[in-house]
């Protein structure tokens, strides 16, 4: 039986080794990372000029939120949950060590009040740029690397 059973091992090893079988590979987590950043980006820009900015505010109903608000309504949308609130959703996922290790939907986080204090965030939509809920402009997608919002990146959240 023994002698039975190791010349069978040895006739399937020989088999898919020459018949050159494969596994599929699975998918990487980047390759995941990147499916699911487009998601949030494309949900993001399918609100521009749909949505109400009001501070403090959580509305999904009538589309009405501040900036957390709409970072977490869109993830959420996407089948992911993060907390409401700028500074909560800087201890969501990890620390984006540059700039330039930007993934597109990464969360970006900004100083707008306070020197230092993070107050606004939005979702890193590649080339530089962003998208967020601001109180001037409602949805828009803005650049981290000149005007406004260029002196007041702080930081970003890999997810």
């Amino acid at each position: 039986m023994k002698k039975l059973v190791i010349s069978t091992t040895v006739a399937l090893s020989v088999l898919f080794s020459t018949v050159g079988v494969s596994m599929p590979a699975s998918a990487s987590a980047q390759e995941i990372y990147a499916t699911n950043g487009h998601k949030f980006v494309n949900t993001a820009k399918s609100y521009i000029g749909k949505v109400t900015y009001r501070f403090g505010t959580k509305d999904p109903a009538h589309l009405i939120f501040d900036c957390s608000a709409f970072t977490q309504f869109v993830f959420k949308k996407n089948g992911v949950n993060i907390p409401w609130g700028s500074k909560a959703q800087t201890s969501f996922g990890s620390r984006v060590p540059s700039k330039s290790q930007l993934a597109i939907g990464d969360l970006v986080m900004f100083s707008v009040s306070k020197p230092g204090q993070i107050d606004h965030v939005g979702i890193y939509v590649g080339n530089g740029n962003f998208i967020s809920n601001t109180k001037s402009s409602g949805v828009v997608i803005s650049s981290l690397n000149t005007g406004y919002w260029s002196t007041r990146y702080i930081t970003a959240r890999h997810y």
